[in-house]
């Protein structure tokens, strides 16, 4: 009878042993694939200008319901302090929203932070300089090494959308996106260094010229005609994507200053986006 309830007492054992280790494998197994694949820190300033502080609001949003889809982790801070090094290696994507720094020690931590493999992604105004403004033209690295495009010339009014043409099909960011599509609505800027010229900058969308006119005014400066516009590129010695697309068309000339257009709202400008990010956090399309 001890016997055969020894027996028993050892089976039990066993079974409970097994029941705990499948609780703790599947545990550990799940906590794995919850580990986010990257992990992505967007910087914006949001003052000032309606368009841009709407862009910045919905970017946050839409890069938040992204990163569940996709297994990342995506925060966004509007303290430019945080650019340092410690803060940076933390994660393996920057964004800059809408500005740049401007503090010398943090240009110096993101400097640094691309120059050691740091992946970064920029969008419309984050490449915005002009001397004299509030934003000049006071960091070549940044403009004329990193971006490639120097100052801004001029833009496009009101925001309007393009017809973007994919010059580089082979491209991880370009993959799948039609030769042409029409873009969101967006101001466009044109900026003082030919990018063509430039070996290290690839071009991979550039406005087709069946947008033009581009733009309505009313200046005639702000409506387009011909030209060479690009708008999305990459610099090949960094790994980093420079979107121009960024400005949300806003009811200035009614008074009300409601939102009109997101910049979200166009599918294959947002699966352009996606390729981008999961490229620059080194995972296959």
């Amino acid at each position: 009878m001890n016997t055969a309830i020894h027996l028993f007492s050892m089976k039990i054992k066993r079974i409970i042993a097994g029941i705990v280790f499948i609780i703790i494998f599947t545990s550990h197994a799940s906590s794995q694939n919850h580990e986010p694949a990257f992990k992505v820190i967007a910087f914006y300033t949001a003052k000032e200008d309606l368009a841009h502080i709407s862009f910045v609001h919905n970017a946050n949003n839409w890069f938040s319901i992204l990163a569940k889809q996709y297994n990342f982790k995506y925060d966004s801070t509007n303290d430019w302090h945080n650019l340092n090094e410690n803060f940076l290696n933390q994660y393996q994507i920057v964004i800059f929203l809408d500005s740049r720094p401007d503090d010398s020690l943090q240009r110096i931590a993101f400097k640094n932070y691309m120059r050691h493999g740091g992946a970064w992604m920029g969008f419309h105004f984050a490449a915005f300089a002009l001397t004299p403004s509030d934003y000049p033209q006071n960091w070549n690295w940044y403009h004329n090494e990193f971006l490639g495009s120097g100052e801004y010339k001029s833009n496009t009014w009101h925001p309007t959308s393009a017809i973007l043409r994919v010059e580089d099909s082979t491209y991880p960011v370009t993959k799948g996106i039609p030769h042409t599509f029409k873009s969101a609505p967006n101001e466009w800027y044109r900026w003082e260094n030919d990018l063509t010229k430039n070996p290290s900058i690839k071009i991979l969308l550039s406005i087709d010229s069946s947008s033009f006119p581009l733009g309505n005014g009313p200046k005639q400066s702000e409506i387009w005609h011909s030209g060479y516009y690009p708008v999305v590129w990459t610099n090949t010695k960094y790994k980093m994507v420079y979107f121009n697309m960024g400005h949300n068309d806003m009811d200035y000339d009614g008074g009300t200053n409601r939102q009109l257009s997101n910049t979200f709202d166009n599918a294959t400008q947002n699966q352009l986006i996606i390729n981008a990010l999961l490229w620059l956090g080194g995972r296959k399309n």
